[in-house]
């Protein structure tokens, strides 16, 4: 199975980047448009991207400032299945966040497709974190 694997620094503490990739209130800064969950083991998020894109994810890792998982449980059906993730690690006054999407079952065009959506969602959280810029949601894609 393909995976997307992104790692970059942030210079953010791990607990300010946790929170951003946690919280419905952090996602919704650079991902979703809107989401609503708690970050613990077995509960549930919702995230959502529009009418058609209204889907559930289920907590699979969470240890405070240092990692978060999702389960994708309703999406697109590549999506179903898949893992997204963050490990956190400090490193000097940066936080190295070591990032996957795992559990494609092939490198399909829209695998291809998120592995770039991916890399500009993650710049988007960097900047958020670093300059406290935001994006409106509809232009997060040209960003």
């Amino acid at each position: 199975m393909p995976d997307i694997l992104l790692d970059l620094p942030i210079k953010a503490l791990p607990g300010r980047v946790f929170e951003a990739v946690s919280t419905p209130a952090g996602l919704d800064r650079w991902w979703t448009k809107h989401s609503a969950g708690e970050a613990l083991e077995g509960r549930e998020f919702r995230l959502y991207f529009g009418p058609e894109h209204d889907w559930r994810a289920r907590v699979t890792r969470c240890a405070a400032g240092s990692e978060f998982e999702l389960e994708l449980v309703r999406a697109e059906d590549e999506w179903v299945g898949t893992r997204v993730g963050f490990e956190l690690e400090a490193r000097d006054a940066s936080t190295w966040v070591r990032f996957h999407h795992s559990g494609w079952r092939e490198p399909s065009e829209h695998y291809r497709i998120s592995s770039n959506c991916w890399a500009i969602y993650l710049r988007i959280l960097r900047r958020y974190l670093e300059h406290g810029e935001t994006v409106a949601y509809e232009r997060r894609l040209d960003a």
